[in-house]
């Protein structure tokens, strides 16, 4: 592998790449650091966190700006990264998802308000958490609140849930820590921290802003592919659409709408790298708000509609999670609606 000077690519490139690996490197020293107990293990959880967003930042960087960089390297280590992202992110997504329903649990049921889940940090020790409890009020599972059908199985629903995604929740947790201790793990940092004194560059005549450009052009064909028009009408039904066919329709319908986040992201980071720590566009912001919220909430009704598939529910605990699967997918188009009108109001202003 052979480093060239930059040549036509702009310093911006390797300071943003070496930056990021810098980062990479400190949230590494600081997750080895933390201390077995409950703040030590949300100090683990954050440094993890920092590790994902530098993860994404280099991963990113590789993908937009390739011609510039040594191809061999960065097809070895693109893949890594992105196994990396994936085994850290499994443990805040099972967390973040049993809290997103159910707090919709407690929103549809009409519960008073109760303390919420207690979503306490895993111990690297033993996995389990520090606290338990659903945040429903003891007893709720066996009497109900009332004598609606979601009342009654509400409380059971949110058991059930939460057995679910906190058993993924420690498994994620168990294999996080045997990956980030394994020899790919520690090749992975090795690279990185080459990366944060020597970024491989080519000699290449592509412009920067150029290949940034190309991103953004990348995304707008996206978007320009996505039914905004659907989407600009409030209450439409249109996540609804193929609501009861097979496992695979959501999915199929969400896709469109995932790869648009992707490559707005792609878009954000490229233009990071331009720009450096300037604020990007706040369209661009405002929109990826909107499909984090979309991913959060698709992923969510999977988890819902997952566990109504549990053999020998009792049908109003059934129906609680029929229920909480059509919230969130309605929750998906109220996000459609809102990137729909930041993007198109954003559009219209622009010209």
């Amino acid at each position: 592998m052979t480093v060239a000077t930059t040549g036509a690519a702009d310093e911006a490139l390797p300071v943003y790449l070496r930056g990021q690996a810098t980062e990479f490197l400190r949230s590494l020293r600081l997750h080895r650091e933390s201390t077995t107990d409950a703040r030590g293990a949300e100090e683990s959880l954050e440094a993890a966190r920092a590790l994902r967003r530098a993860a994404r930042r280099i991963s990113a960087a590789l993908h937009t700006f390739r011609p510039l960089l040594d191809p061999e390297w960065a097809a070895a280590l693109r893949p890594e990264l992105a196994w990396l992202r994936a085994t850290l992110s499994q443990e805040h997504a099972c967390a973040a998802r049993l809290s997103r329903l159910l707090d919709a649990l407690h929103r549809l049921s009409g519960t008073p308000s109760v303390p919420g889940p207690a979503l306490a940090p895993l111990t690297a020790a033993g996995g389990g958490r520090a606290v338990g409890g659903s945040g429903w009020p003891p007893g709720a599972a066996e009497a109900g609140r009332g004598s609606s059908g979601l009342t009654v199985g509400a409380a059971k629903a949110a058991a059930l849930l939460e057995r679910q995604l906190t058993l993924a929740r420690t498994r994620a947790h168990s294999t996080a820590l045997q990956d980030l201790g394994s020899s790919r793990f520690h090749a992975v940092a090795d690279t990185i921290a080459v990366l944060a004194s020597e970024v491989p560059l080519i000699d290449a005549p592509d412009d920067p802003k150029h290949l940034a450009a190309g991103a953004e052009a990348e995304l707008a064909e996206a978007v320009a592919a996505l039914p905004l028009g659907q989407a600009g009408h409030p209450y439409n039904a249109g996540a609804l659409t193929h609501g009861l066919a097979s496992d695979a329709a959501p999915d199929a319908q969400d896709a469109p709408w995932l790869k648009v986040r992707s490559l707005l992201r792609l878009h954000r980071y490229a233009q990071e790298v331009l720009l450096g720590h300037t604020c990007p566009d706040p369209r661009v912001l405002e929109a990826g708000h909107a499909l984090d919220v979309h991913r959060e909430a698709a992923t969510a009704a999977q988890a819902a509609a997952h566990a109504a598939r549990t053999p020998r529910i009792a049908p109003a605990t059934a129906y609680a999670l029929g229920v909480l699967h059509a919230d969130q997918r309605h929750e998906v188009e109220a996000a459609r609606f809102a990137f729909q009108q930041v993007w198109q109001h954003g559009t219209a202003g622009a010209r």
